[in-house]
């Protein structure tokens, strides 16, 4: 809870530095700060809306991708993929449009304004597997590894482009710390085994 000392505004401010400048909106009530408190914040523009239930103190430093913070906030059930994962990994020189996510088959397909979201279907394993969880601005952001974001894009190649597919790979397997064995468990869970087979041995 906050401290009886200070203003209610101060207070709040205080919570969100010290959770890195970003509270959901039940992370900020859970905390001590009124729902009003809060609210005057935002309309004062000491507080910015990220997105609907996503605040950040205006003074605190600029979040580090700003559109994955919104759609965790907006999707929590979806998992970043494609070139979004890959320019999250840092093996594409591909600059994202719009944020690739991946859903469950069958599942709601969600409408933001901004910023734009690319869905993409994924059942069984290929949706439950390779999922890591990143601390992005003090945001949970949940994201599919490298090594299972390569299977993927070979998997997507005709929608995104065999030669991205081919440059990650490369990028990927230049850092020097290639997981094989991983890549080799996505490839068979996306069946693109036999696809991405002369490429990888290419890199041997």
């Amino acid at each position: 809870m906050a401290a009886s000392s200070g203003t209610a505004s101060e207070n709040a401010e205080r919570i969100f530095r010290e959770h890195g400048g970003t509270l959901r909106t039940g992370e900020a009530l859970k905390a001590g700060i009124h729902p009003r408190t809060l609210y005057a914040l935002r309309d004062a523009g000491r507080v910015e809306r990220l997105a609907r239930g996503l605040y950040r103190l205006a003074t605190a430093e600029p979040a580090v991708n700003p559109d994955l913070l919104t759609v965790a906030a907006r999707i929590p059930k979806g998992v970043v993929c494609l070139v979004s994962a890959l320019a999250f990994h840092q093996i594409t020189t591909q600059i994202p449009h719009a944020v690739d996510l991946a859903l469950p088959k069958g599942a709601w397909t969600p409408r933001l304004e901004h910023p734009p979201v690319r869905t993409y279907r994924f059942g069984g394993k290929a949706m439950s597997e390779g999922i890591e969880t990143h601390d992005v601005s003090h945001v949970s952001v949940r994201i599919f590894s490298a090594e299972k974001t390569l299977a993927d894009c070979f998997k997507f190649r005709h929608k995104i482009g065999l030669d991205i597919a081919i440059e990650a790979l490369r990028m990927y397997w230049r850092r020097g710390r290639a997981d094989l064995s991983a890549i080799t468990r996505f490839a068979e869970i996306d069946r693109v085994t036999a696809v991405m087979r002369p490429y990888l041995e290419a890199m041997l």
